[in-house]
């Protein structure tokens, strides 16, 4: 009974602060609040890091598979058009800078190659903390990596994209149903149990977040319209929030303290990288500078939809380039990061 009240009161702090947080408009405002609700709580009561059942953060990691393979939808995906090769090239740029910054990281501070490499990996941040644990990473760790990159692509995206002023060309944004369809709901509580227990049988690399997100993506390409309904999805959100929320400890605050200079440096210098790479689309196709920037900002795409909605810019052309840089991260970020973790043990 106790246990049941104390999740009870976690989920209202949890609700209250998200709607707080959207009030502001912050982006992934529930995650957000879960991990700082079940921040507080592991530090005022460390007892509760184990309150949780582990099941329901398997389920929330498969519900939100669905939710990413979702992004793949045949609009945005024949808005590339003929830029394919440059899209390609700019996404897996992304990731080895990426993975170029966690691997001076791990050199330079305390972290290992694993959560090194997961924190630094811009796209996907839900999608990766989802994942870390399995992987192999602190999941604290790539959590806290992860936010404070999209918190400062947050904030520095309105800033940057208003020195171009307007953006070029128009496009029509994406749409998005407000209300959840019985289809909705049957396809999601089919694909996200079946599709996760499949992956994790036969070996697929975070098979819980994968197997759901490679079906569902399967299916949004083959014309099947469907959302994840709203309320799962945030409820998603708010169990792997206070999952890794609860996991904290006062030696894990430190050590967030030690790695934030070094870590801020690392976001900034991937942000560099990623305008290089948006200069380079521009260059190989006939996007606008300013959408070319707004479509690899490593992060925040919440934030980059919403310059673009209010400047004008080609909508279609970057939520299409941002849903493949996430695609591309979360599928490729398992194998990548295991790979060099292997790599690392044979040198040692």
């Amino acid at each position: 009974m106790r246990r049941a009240a104390s999740i009870l009161v976690l989920g209202l702090l949890t609700a209250a602060v998200a709607v707080a947080l959207d009030l502001v408009g912050l982006a992934s405002a529930t995650l957000f609040a879960a991990l700082l609700v079940g921040l507080a709580a592991a530090l005022a009561r460390p007892r509760m890091s184990g309150i949780l059942p582990r099941g329901t953060f398997v389920s929330a990691q498969a519900i939100l598979g669905v939710t990413l393979g979702a992004y793949l939808e045949p609009d945005a995906l024949q808005a590339v058009g003929g830029s394919w090769l440059p899209v390609l090239l700019v996404s897996a740029g992304t990731l080895v800078c990426s993975m170029g910054v966690g691997l001076v990281l791990e050199r330079r501070t305390e972290l290992d190659r694993p959560t090194a490499q997961l924190g630094m990996i811009a796209g996907g941040a839900s999608g990766i903390v989802g994942m870390a644990d399995e992987i192999g990473g602190d999941d604290r760790l790539v959590a806290f990596m992860q936010y404070l990159r999209v918190l400062v692509t947050v904030l520095l995206t309105p800033l940057l994209a208003a020195a171009w002023g307007g953006a070029g060309g128009g496009g029509a944004g994406p749409s998005e149903a407000l209300l959840a369809t019985p289809t909705d709901w049957l396809l999601t509580a089919a694909i996200a149990p079946a599709a996760a227990l499949t992956a994790r049988r036969i070996g697929v690399p975070a098979g819980t977040l994968m197997g759901p997100m490679v079906v569902a993506g399967a299916l949004t390409l083959a014309g099947v319209d469907f959302v994840v309904p709203p309320v799962v999805r945030e409820l998603a959100f708010a169990l792997i929030g206070l999952q890794v929320g609860l996991r904290f400890t006062t030696d894990t605050v430190r050590q967030m303290g030690r790695l934030l200079i070094p870590v801020l440096i690392g976001v900034f210098a991937l942000l560099v990288a990623c305008f290089g790479l948006a200069v380079v689309l521009h260059l190989l196709t006939d996007i606008s500078l300013r959408d070319a920037y707004l479509a690899t900002t490593p992060g925040g795409i919440y934030a980059v939809l919403a310059v673009a909605f209010s400047g004008g810019g080609n909508i279609t052309f970057i939520v299409a380039v941002q849903s493949l840089r996430v695609i591309v991260s979360v599928v490729l970020a398992p194998l990548a990061v295991r790979r060099l973790t292997k790599v690392g043990r044979r040198e040692e």
